[in-house]
C-alpha cells in the first residue's frame, strides 16, 4: 500500500493502521517536504516502525497537505461524461487549463464558506497531482517518467460559483474564493507502479449521502503525462504545486438541450441569462447552506486509497 502523509498545525504525520505517527521532519511546506523524497521515504519507514506511538486520526484536526502559496492549475472538461453534460463532443473538445488562487485551498474537514451574494455553488470532485520535481517550460513527460514529476495524489473539490463563471465568462474568480478548494485528507505518495494503475481509481462525490458523481479515471480524456506535457508549453511547475485533472459528469450545471440552446441564442444576453438562472434556481443539485459533501478517490481493491474528505457549506459569517 502506498505511503500516506497527513498534516496538522503541529507538523507532518504518517498514516498507519494504528493511527497517525509523527514524522521526524521539520519541513514547513509541501515543497520542503518533497525536496528530498529519499529522506521522506526513510522518515515514513521509521514512523511505521513506531506505531506504538500512534494517535487516533479522528482526534486530529487535519489541514490541507498541499500548502499555500503554490500554483494551482486545473484542467477544464477532461472527462468524457462531463464533456457530454457540458454540451461538448468528447472526441473533439480541446485540452484547456485555468488557474485557481492558492488562497482557495482549505482542509479536508473544514467549511466551504459561501461568499455574500454568491449563489449557484457547484461541486467537482477531482484527482489532484502534487508535483515533486521542477517541470520547466518545454518539458515532455512520458508515461515512463511520470513518477519523476508526480510525487503524490490527493482528493480535491473544485467548488465553483457558476453565476460568476458564466456571466463573466471566466474561471479565476468563480473558483478562487477562500475555501473553494478542499484538499486531502492526506498526500498519497506514489511511485511508477502506482501511477501505472492510476486509471483504476474511482472518483465519488456525495451530497447529504446522495451520490452525485461516480466514475472511473478511465473516463479521463487527457491523461496526466500528456496533460503535463501540454501544460509545460507555457506554464512551469515546481515541487508542491497542484494540478487538478478534471471532474466526471454529475455536477449541478448541465448544458441546455440543443433546441433550448438555439432558441436562447436568439435572445439578448441580459434576457438569456435572466431566463437561464430562473430555470437554474429550481435545480435542487446546487449546493445550499448546511449541505455536507463527502468526496472519495480509491481503487476498488483499496490498494490505492486517497481517502475521504467531508466538508459542509455555510453562509459567510459576519
Amino acid at each position: 500500500m502506498s505511503a500516506r502523509i497527513a498534516r496538522t498545525a503541529d507538523g507532518w504525520w504518517a498514516v498507519t493502521p494504528a493511527g497517525l505517527v509523527r514524522l521526524e521532519l521539520t519541513a514547513a511546506t509541501t515543497a520542503g517536504l518533497l525536496a528530498d523524497r529519499a529522506a521522506l521515504a526513510a522518515a515514513v519507514e521509521a514512523a511505521q516502525a513506531r506505531q506504538r506511538d500512534a494517535v487516533p486520526a479522528e482526534s486530529m484536526d487535519l489541514l490541507s497537505p498541499v500548502t499555500a502559496p503554490a500554483r494551482v492549475v486545473a484542467q477544464a472538461v477532461n472527462y468524457r461524461s462531463h464533456a457530454v453534460d457540458s454540451g461538448f463532443d468528447p472526441d473533439t473538445v480541446p485540452p484547456a487549463f485555468f488557474r485557481k488562487a492558492s488562497h482557495s485551498i482549505t482542509g479536508p474537514a473544514g467549511d466551504i464558506i459561501r461568499p455574500e451574494g454568491i449563489g449557484f455553488l457547484d461541486y467537482e470532485v477531482e484527482l489532484g497531482l502534487v508535483i515533486g520535481a521542477d517541470l520547466p517550460v518545454g518539458t515532455t513527460v512520458t508515461e515512463a517518467d511520470l513518477a519523476r514529476y508526480v510525487a503524490a495524489l490527493v482528493v480535491a473539490n473544485d467548488v465553483s460559483a457558476r453565476q460568476v463563471q458564466l456571466t463573466k465568462t471566466q474561471f479565476y474568480e468563480a473558483k478562487s474564493y477562500p475555501t473553494f478548494t478542499p484538499v486531502g485528507p492526506w498526500l498519497t505518495l506514489v511511485d511508477a507502479a502506482d501511477l501505472a494503475r492510476l486509471s483504476s481509481l474511482r472518483l465519488t462525490l456525495r451530497v447529504n449521502g446522495e451520490t452525485r458523481q461516480d466514475a472511473a479515471a478511465t473516463d479521463m480524456i487527457v491523461t496526466p503525462a500528456r496533460a503535463l506535457t501540454l501544460l509545460s508549453r507555457f506554464q512551469p511547475m515546481a515541487p508542491g504545486d497542484l494540478l487538478l485533472t478534471g471532474t466526471p459528469g454529475g455536477t449541478a450545471l448541465k448544458a441546455p438541450g440543443k433546441l433550448a440552446g438555439m432558441l436562447a441564442g436568439l435572445l439578448p444576453p441580459a434576457t438569456r441569462w435572466k431566463l437561464f438562472f430562473r430555470r437554474e434556481a429550481a435545480n435542487p443539485r446546487y449546493l445550499r447552506d448546511g449541505d455536507v459533501i463527502t468526496a472519495t478517490i480509491a481503487s476498488p481493491d483499496g490498494q490505492l486509497d486517497l481517502g475521504t474528505q467531508r466538508t459542509a457549506v455555510i453562509g459567510k459569517t459576519p
